[in-house]
């Protein structure tokens, strides 16, 4: 009897830090499977954050770059454009990405950089204490919101994925959620599709996962996994808000 169910090859084994209930574990099988599907391990360069996210490397046997806050697309940029025979992608949470790297991944997407990037969205800021980020959806209770985010004074929750879509240099944007199994395929497809955007050499391509946060959610996992699924896909639709022709 075949074995239906594997671990990557791409694991290192060793065991993952974060908390119970945490998504960024399926996260990382997502992106080692697809790497190992499309046999480009040997090509692969990630480009680690600061966050939560930090220690992919730790977990995907992959040679990898730590960036500075914020600096991860700027960073891809530079190797996709030394090695532009690499397969190049960064892995970044919400308050890296969209609070001290807007500037960079803006316009990296404007240039229309030929790399991929895993945006991490758990409307919070993670490896911190669970302050408010620029995804806070509104009225959500964070330790500098503990009456909720009030968008009078803190403005609305931003949505990076649509805003980037715009740019003429962005192939690819989707916006996925791995809170539960029919939302995970679903995911796969859209790193499998950002990943084959970069490789037809289309422009650049980004996929954002919304994601569990229980620890700073203040929440068990399985209620976290059904607030995200009541309170943040509303504010965060899912789906491909970009797509080029011929990528499958």
């Amino acid at each position: 009897m075949s074995k239906g169910f594997r671990r990557p090859k791409l694991y290192t084994g060793k065991p993952m830090h974060y908390c119970p209930g945490c998504t960024h574990g399926i996260i990382h099988r997502l992106i080692a499977e697809v790497i190992e599907e499309l046999g480009v391990e040997e090509k692969t360069i990630g480009v680690g954050s600061v966050g939560c996210s930090v220690f992919i490397y730790e977990y995907l046997d992959l040679d990898f770059i730590q960036a500075a806050h914020g600096r991860a697309s700027a960073v891809a940029t530079g190797v996709k454009r030394a090695r532009p025979d690499t397969l190049v992608f960064t892995y970044q949470g919400d308050g890296d990405l969209a609070a001290i790297g807007t500037a960079e991944i803006v316009h990296c997407a404007v240039r229309g950089e030929k790399i991929t990037v895993f945006f991490i969205n758990n409307a919070i800021y993670g490896m911190t204490g669970g302050q408010m980020a620029p995804t806070t959806i509104a009225g959500q209770k964070t330790t500098t919101t503990p009456f909720g985010r009030d968008v009078t004074t803190a403005g609305y929750p931003i949505r990076m994925t649509e805003m980037l879509a715009t740019q003429e240099g962005t192939a690819y944007a989707a916006r996925v959620s791995v809170h539960d199994p029919r939302h995970v395929l679903a995911a796969k497809k859209a790193v499998r599709r950002a990943f084959l955007t970069q490789q037809q050499g289309l422009g650049f391509s980004i996929v954002e996962f919304l994601s569990a946060c229980p620890t700073n959610w203040g929440m068990p996992p399985r209620d976290a996994l059904k607030w995200l699924a009541e309170n943040m896909i509303p504010t965060f639709p899912l789906g491909e808000i970009k797509k080029p022709e011929g990528v499958e």
